[in-house]
């Protein structure tokens, strides 16, 4: 049978279509002509320049809390380590279904599987360990750090997209994301993305939520808030909860809109949603108690 591909290969392999946007070639990385060649994936790249303009958030907002560049930079080489251990864990724990029978890929993280929160715990626990040996105040460092985060986030997320992954259900609103099929893994289509298949140029799409659109945006105005709490800090700890406060409360519905959620068992439980939950109640309770405790005890 001859087929007629001459339309699919000039399909677009992203489409907003009501924003008017079509990306031709979405490539996921490069090659560099090293032995058989080398692959670079974008995702990899997006990640370390989130770290990297992180770190430059965290020294101007580390003059504040008398923390030195040099500190920070030290901090944060252990922190770049520990924090990419601990999303690949947190990520095959609570996808344990697909590694059991292969023990070798858990440890292939060029095939994907970084979870943020699985980050976020990991650099919280090496910051604790770091003040400890150090003789710093875990608050004060913290505290510096926060903003940062948030500048990795809103850039980490792009990587998703150049992956064609963490999106949402399906969706034929005015930011609906069409991305050609064959682009992503058959995994992340959910049965109601396969009956709501559209077609265009010869080529089927998934009409998707763009959530790592959402979740970039959220984190962007949350970058402007904790910048402008950062202005007025009260007390010591107060960004690192509002940190936790504000995430938390984004991730909590964004991450009910997405298909590849990590989930508990066979509850159906989102992992994320839950622990993002748990966190901006523990993180409510928390301010208020250490606000009262400032406002009784101040400074000086």
């Amino acid at each position: 049978m001859f087929i007629d591909t001459s339309m699919a290969l000039h399909a677009p392999d992203i489409r907003f279509p009501g924003l008017g946007i079509e990306i031709q070639n979405l490539p996921s990385g490069f090659t560099l002509p090293i032995g058989n060649g080398f692959e670079i994936h974008f995702y990899g790249i997006i990640i370390m320049m989130g770290f990297l303009l992180g770190y430059l958030m965290a020294c101007h907002c580390g003059k504040k809390e008398g923390i030195s560049a040099d500190t920070l930079m030290d901090f944060l080489i252990y922190v770049l380590i520990f924090s990419i251990l601990g999303a690949r864990i947190y990520y095959v724990v609570f996808s344990w279904e697909d590694y059991k029978d292969n023990l070798l890929q858990v440890f292939n993280i060029r095939g994907g599987g970084l979870a943020i929160y699985g980050g976020i715990i990991a650099s919280v626990i090496t910051c604790a360990v770091y003040c400890k040996v150090k003789k710093m105040k875990f608050y004060k460092l913290a505290d510096c750090c926060m903003p940062g985060i948030f500048v990795g986030q809103i850039l980490g997320r792009w990587g998703n997209f150049f992956n064609c992954e963490a999106f949402g259900g399906y969706t034929d609103g005015f930011l609906a994301m069409w991305i050609r099929r064959a682009k992503v893994y058959v995994g992340y289509i959910s049965q109601d993305l396969a009956d709501h298949i559209q077609t265009y140029d010869g080529e089927e799409y998934i009409s998707v939520h763009p959530t790592f659109l959402y979740e970039s945006l959220w984190n962007l105005v949350c970058l402007g808030l904790i910048l402008l709490i950062y202005r007025h800090k009260k007390f010591d700890g107060q960004i690192f909860w509002t940190y936790l406060l504000l995430y938390g409360l984004g991730r909590v519905w964004i991450e009910g809109l997405r298909t590849d959620q990590l989930q508990i068992g066979s509850t159906g439980l989102a992992v994320s949603q839950l622990l993002s939950g748990t966190l901006i109640v523990i993180s409510i309770i928390v301010q208020v108690l250490m606000s009262r405790r400032s406002a009784s005890h101040p400074a000086g």
